[in-house]
């Protein structure tokens, strides 16, 4: 933070919450913390998010401070990263969760919720139509829906700032006979048509029309069907699921997403107490119940993205790193790939994840003296490489010795994003929209550059501003923020130099 300190912002809270005659208890209830991190704040020893200081201001029915919209990053690159890290709990898990516990009438517990921008925006979404929505526990969530959803109070900012809307279609449509929700926007990685949600929801007597605005969704009565997914789609076969859940019969789904967020969904769906075969295959069977109404618990699992991210950083800066908490069966085929282009790593230990199923490993990555591979590296539905994991290979080519091949055909533009790494100093020749090639072992050098208009190419950057020596600024991490949960502070622990710098 720059122009007010840290120090000053916890004595004006102090002073506030004395006004109101608030205890620290009381306010750190209310902020859904606790009493040692309000404390921590008042002294200033507390690092403040943007979500944070907002709450913070409507608690407190005052404008602390003014939170400007950009936040950069300042990098001081060319350290190592050295310890222990854990992989963060899943981002698509989390918003799948949030949105299929809509279908439950009675309270649910989410626990191991991302508190990333992406979930804030999706929590906004359901508020603004009527759902109680309680952090109890950093990062745990209480829901409890109302008798009756009310979409005309729908918060159309926030649904336009996050695709993951279209996965209200799946449990809305138990709850209305018709009904509109608004276009998205969230990264953009070229066209991104809804087929594969809207030919699915036809088998189950859906009618989904698109405007220049709003998908107008409408039904009359709805069965269960044999459905062949138009694409393996992640978030298409979560809305699918969330649909046919409630729906009393058989459901057969050809094509399936056998992805981790898919899985988590059926999962917690299995917790409601929907029959479902096949989950993690491409055949999913679904016994829909007619109704759902049930006090449950249930833990998100992490996220292999993240474990892939911190894997690249390790290599990108030539580092003794161990992450914690990897969901193995989703970075199989990357280690094998990494393995082959000559990484070192070890598999430490093996376990559960919370909710009893998604099997994690603690990975000790060792530097490594790496080779490109002589075929190229491309992503493909579960089993293969995850397609947010594909970008990951970037910062990590930059350091093979060859030219790799990256091959990233889902997207129609997001190859592009790429050629962002020549400002670092970067071999990086675009081939065409969905190809680069890689020439590694060039030394990066800072550089200045502004996040593209989506996730993962940002975070790519950020890499491999960590391996370049010298101070780079990464402007308007917005997209980053969305993803990922205080990652500079949690870089920071493992021995990178992140200033957050942010106008206040």
């Amino acid at each position: 933070m720059n122009k007010i300190s840290q120090k000053q912002i916890g004595s004006f809270i102090k002073q506030l919450r004395e006004r109101k005659d608030m205890t620290q208890g009381d306010f750190a209830k209310a902020l859904g913390s606790s009493q040692s991190a309000v404390a921590r704040m008042e002294k200033g020893e507390q690092n403040f998010t943007t979500e944070i200081l907002e709450k913070i201001n409507k608690i407190l029915e005052k404008d602390i401070v003014s939170v400007g919209s950009s936040m950069d990053f300042e990098i001081n690159g060319g350290k190592k990263l050295h310890g222990s890290i854990s992989t963060g709990y899943s981002k698509n898990g989390s918003v799948g969760l949030l949105c299929a516990s809509l279908l439950n009438k009675g309270v649910t517990t989410l626990h191991g919720i991302a508190r990333i921008e992406e979930v804030y925006r999706v929590i906004e979404i359901m508020e603004s139509i009527g759902v109680k929505v309680e952090w109890i526990e950093k990062n745990c969530v209480q829901i409890t829906p109302p008798k009756k959803f009310n979409l005309k109070k729908i918060n159309r900012d926030s649904a336009i700032k996050t695709r993951s809307i279209i996965m209200f279609m799946g449990p809305l449509i138990h709850h209305f006979k018709s009904f509109y929700l608004p276009h998205a926007e969230g990264c953009k990685l070229g066209k991104r048509t809804i087929s594969a949600h809207k030919y699915a929801l036809e088998e189950l007597g859906v009618n989904i029309k698109t405007t220049n605005t709003t998908y107008e969704i409408s039904h009359k009565k709805l069965a269960s069907s044999d459905i062949v997914m138009y694409e393996s789609g992640d978030t298409a076969c979560e809305n699918i699921l969330m649909a046919c859940a409630k729906i009393p019969g058989k459901t057969t789904i050809e094509c399936a997403s056998g992805n981790y967020m898919v899985q988590e969904v059926c999962f917690f769906l299995e917790a409601l107490g929907v029959k479902i075969e096949g989950v993690g295959s491409g055949t999913l069977v679904i016994n829909g119940i007619k109704d759902i109404n049930k006090k449950v618990e249930y833990w998100n699992s992490e996220d292999p993205i993240e474990s892939m991210m911190f894997i690249s950083a390790s290599i990108a800066t030539d580092s003794h790193l161990i992450i914690k908490r990897c969901p193995i069966d989703f970075l199989t085929l990357e280690l094998y790939k990494l393995k082959k282009m000559g990484l070192d790593y070890k598999v430490l230990k093996k376990y559960l994840s919370y909710n009893g199923k998604t099997k994690l490993v603690d990975l000790e990555i060792l530097p490594s003296k790496l080779k490109a591979p002589e075929d190229k590296i491309h992503a493909n539905p579960f089993p293969g490489i995850n397609i947010d994991n594909l970008p990951f290979f970037g910062p990590i080519a930059t350091k093979a010795e060859g030219t790799t091949l990256i091959h990233d055909w889902f997207y129609e533009n997001r190859a592009i994003y790429f050629t962002e790494l020549n400002r670092l100093g970067a071999s990086v020749t675009l081939a065409d929209p969905h190809r680069v090639y890689i020439t590694g072992k060039n030394e990066l050098k800072p550089a200045q550059v502004v996040c593209p208009p989506a996730l993962r190419p940002s975070m790519v950057i950020l890499i491999c501003m960590l391996s370049a020596k010298g101070t780079s600024i990464l402007r308007n991490v917005y997209m980053i923020n969305r993803g990922y949960e205080e990652i500079a502070e949690r870089l920071n622990s493992i021995g990178a130099d992140i200033k957050i710098m942010r106008e206040l």
